[in-house]
């Protein structure tokens, strides 16, 4: 048997880049090919098609960034909990140069067939599972603030407020480019689901 041409982790890494900057139906595979210094026919070898690199792609981000979130979501009150929350959102939005936008929701964009390239039900499946752990993380993040007493609201109705603020700062993002805006809508957001007074 011979050995693989590349290193999984390094085409997962370069595709997903692509695909992130340039959407699915912007990148191709010759695009990632040339990008991670392989054969275009090995990607197809080894993925079988460009959505399912996206796929593996993704959920290897969305992986990843659960673990940063798990991190961010850890230590402090709750009021800088949910802070570091935010924050690691818009910079996430926000990296790259330009600004990438936000990976799930460019992704959601792309659903549905679009001259045969569109992404289908198995990549909505997998925005729809990190979001759905996104807001798990949240909601149990605001059950331990309200067991220290630093939240008297209902932990799931205020997580499933959360999380599609940030689905909307994300379209934002793409709208106008503005990170002060968007950190000012994340600190309202915060004082709206836990009052001004809380630290």
């Amino acid at each position: 048997m011979r050995p693989r041409e590349f290193d999984h982790d390094d085409v997962l890494r370069v595709a997903f880049d692509q695909f992130w900057r340039k959407g699915v139906r912007g990148t191709s595979l010759s695009d990632i090919a040339r990008d991670a210094g392989v054969q275009r026919g090995s990607l197809y070898n080894a993925f079988g098609s460009k959505e399912a690199l996206f796929l593996q792609a993704y959920e290897r981000y969305a992986a990843d960034y659960l673990l940063v979130l798990q991190k961010a979501l850890g230590a402090g009150s709750l009021r800088k909990r949910l802070s570091a929350f935010f924050d690691l959102t818009i910079t996430n939005f926000r990296s790259g140069s330009p600004p990438r936008g936000c990976p799930t929701t460019r992704g959601l964009m792309e659903l549905g067939p679009a001259e045969g390239d569109g992404l289908d039900e198995e990549a909505r499946q997998a925005f729809a599972s990190l979001i759905s752990r996104i807001t798990a993380l949240v909601q149990d993040t605001l059950s331990a603030g309200a067991e220290r007493g630093e939240f008297s609201g209902s932990p799931a109705a205020a997580a499933l407020h959360i999380i599609p603020v940030t689905r909307g700062l994300a379209v934002l993002e793409r709208a106008f480019g503005d990170e002060a805006q968007l950190r000012k809508i994340a600190s309202h957001t915060i004082d709206l689901v836990l009052g001004k007074g809380t630290r």
